[in-house]
């Protein structure tokens, strides 16, 4: 524990939620709360500003490390470049570098078929994740140079298979990876890895979504093989640590795949 001690992690949507059940509700909180358990600084960003003064109070009381929470929001009709800039400019003023870059936020209108899907719908979805994505990575690639590090993008599922009611979500989630792909080309000559992450974790979204689009979750979400879903902090945050981890460098370009099991392939 601790091996990541003096590193610095900018994670996006990375607000503080909870489950019904008092639970880790998200999962970039739940990768925030492994990354503490590591001894990371973290950057949070998100809309809410509670919810990242709520992450910040409880993460620094419990692990005795430093949060930055920045309000950010990328959007559409917004100065998105100059938004992660800042972001990326107050992480440096607070911390000095940026080890691991962490493109988690997603937002989406989930439930809604692609005939009903409205351009507002459509937006949302782009912008909060794949060009919050595309942003962020290129206001953090001088300073991933400088200290070689890490960027870990999420995709889905809902991509890979075409989920009912997901239109504007897997099209995000699908140019997330294409774009991790081209990155990963691109800047492992720079000592800059980077992975792609199709988690399937129960969060406080798949709890509300089972609730408001009941068909559209059966048809969509199915149990995985091993009998549970995925734990925010336990298997997706862990797996966000190992990726950090100087042993897995080896591994840029790859995709790790979270859907009822862990899979590598090229």
């Amino acid at each position: 524990m601790g091996f990541l001690k003096g590193k610095t992690a900018l994670i996006t949507g990375a607000g503080y939620v909870a489950l019904k059940n008092g639970g880790c509700g998200a999962i970039g909180y739940g990768i925030a709360t492994a990354y503490a358990k590591e001894g990371a600084n973290l950057v949070i960003t998100g809309r809410n500003v509670k919810k990242l003064t709520d992450a910040k109070e409880e993460l620094e009381k419990l692990y005795g490390i430093k949060v930055l929470p920045v309000a950010a929001d990328i959007s559409a009709g917004s100065d998105n470049e100059a938004t992660a800039q800042n972001v990326v400019k107050r992480a440096i003023e607070e911390f000095g570098s940026i080890h691991v870059l962490i493109n988690n936020a997603q937002a989406s209108a989930s439930g809604v078929t692609l005939a009903d899907h409205t351009t507002e719908q459509f937006d949302l979805a782009l912008y909060s994740g794949l060009y919050s994505t595309f942003y962020y990575m290129k206001a953090c690639y001088p300073h991933l140079v400088k200290t070689k590090g890490s960027v870990i993008n999420f995709a889905s599922g809902a991509g890979l298979f075409g989920n009912f009611g997901q239109c504007s979500y897997a099209a995000a989630k699908e140019g997330i990876r294409g774009l991790s792909r081209v990155a990963a080309t691109e800047w492992g000559k720079d000592g800059v890895n980077v992975n792609v992450i199709c988690p399937l974790a129960w969060t406080s979204q798949l709890e509300k979504f089972e609730e408001e689009y009941p068909e559209a979750f059966k048809q969509n979400v199915q149990m995985p093989p091993m009998g549970h879903f995925g734990d925010s902090e336990l298997e997706i945050g862990r797996v966000c640590v190992q990726l950090a981890s100087p042993d897995f460098k080896y591994m840029t370009g790859e995709t790790i795949t979270l859907e009822g099991g862990l899979g590598l392939r090229p």
